[in-house]
């Protein structure tokens, strides 16, 4: 390398350097309200993390993270050959995996017939009505499901009114119907909520092009097929590597308020048990490392879910 070459990088170097700083001088506002976030982030979900190390080791509450011994890999081979590894996997993939086939398209297919409606009236109403079971606690709609499907509760006082059934059902004492409950309460409660980023994303869309199809003699189903689902086709697409991602969060909160000792054969899930496992069992480093399976799965799932959109449909996350 010449010294003008050398000279002409280092020339780049220092410009950069003088742009970056000016654009940061420049945003010192923007910066200010970044930079809580991001320190916020560091000190509670990066720093924390240091205690992933005690899944490789045999941690007690008497020993320090640093003082613990070294087990290596034994902690995820005991889990592989746990008894109730199949129970897990088969628990958490079947609920998650029917919650996202019948739970992803529904908030889309609700933002669209929302976005239908023409009585602006009718219109707030609906979302306000949909939106407000999501601010609602799972231990205060757990309570309430538990009061209905009772053996003395509104929807078996109904069955048994009409002649469905002669005898009350035990809804949640029967762990063949545990799966449907978990799935369908979780569709009531978050379909509202999760359609406000697809309302956004069709209120986007250019009009005109709308008034282009009507023109051109194109149905509402022929508009939507295709002008609204190919314009809101990336928002979708990113959505989707994210569930995809998270098809081992089968949503803690809702099954361990639901979860009770004669439906456990259908609602123990990875993370009732890690739950179980570190705070009851104290179990600190089998737990850690049942966690940190999960989370190493759902980052393979993330990235493969991206390189095959990437691949297929031209976008991604990242």
């Amino acid at each position: 390398m010449t010294n003008k070459a050398i000279y002409n990088k280092l020339e780049d170097k220092r410009i950069s350097k003088q742009n970056f700083f000016q654009v940061f001088k420049r945003q010192k506002y923007l910066q200010a309200m970044v930079w809580p976030g991001i320190i916020w982030m560091i000190i509670f979900n990066f720093i924390p993390m240091i205690g992933i190390i005690i899944a490789f080791k045999d941690y007690t509450i008497i020993d320090t993270i640093w003082s613990a011994p070294w087990v290596g890999l034994q902690n995820f081979v005991e889990f592989f050959k746990d008894e109730n590894f199949p129970i897990l996997m088969k628990n958490t993939l079947g609920i998650s995996l029917l919650k996202l086939l019948i739970g992803f398209p529904l908030p889309i297919i609700f933002a669209i017939l929302l976005s239908e409606l023409y009585n602006e009236k009718l219109k707030k109403f609906t979302q306000t009505i949909s939106y407000m079971p999501h601010f609602l606690s799972w231990v205060v709609l757990g309570g309430i499901m538990i009061n209905w499907l009772g053996e003395s509760g509104v929807v078996n006082n109904l069955i048994t009114t009409l002649g469905i059934s002669k005898q009350p059902i035990g809804f949640l004492s029967n762990p063949k119907y545990f799966w449907w409950i978990a799935i369908f309460s979780d569709i009531w409660k978050e379909t509202g909520w999760n359609a406000i980023i697809y309302l956004a994303a069709i209120a986007g869309i250019n009009p005109t092009l709308y008034e282009a199809a009507k023109i051109d003699g194109a149905g509402k189903l022929q508009q939507i097929f295709h002008i609204t689902l190919p314009s809101i086709k990336g928002t979708i697409t990113v959505l989707f590597i994210l569930a995809v991602s998270g098809i081992l969060n089968t949503n803690f909160d809702q099954i361990l308020v639901l979860q009770n000792p004669l439906n456990l054969p259908s609602s123990e899930v990875i993370d009732t048990f890690v739950y179980k496992t570190a705070l009851r069992s104290s179990r600190f480093s089998y737990a850690t490392a049942v966690g940190l399976f999960k989370s190493v799965i759902a980052l393979i799932l993330l990235v493969s879910a991206n390189m095959m959109s990437k691949k297929f449909n031209d976008r991604s996350l990242f």
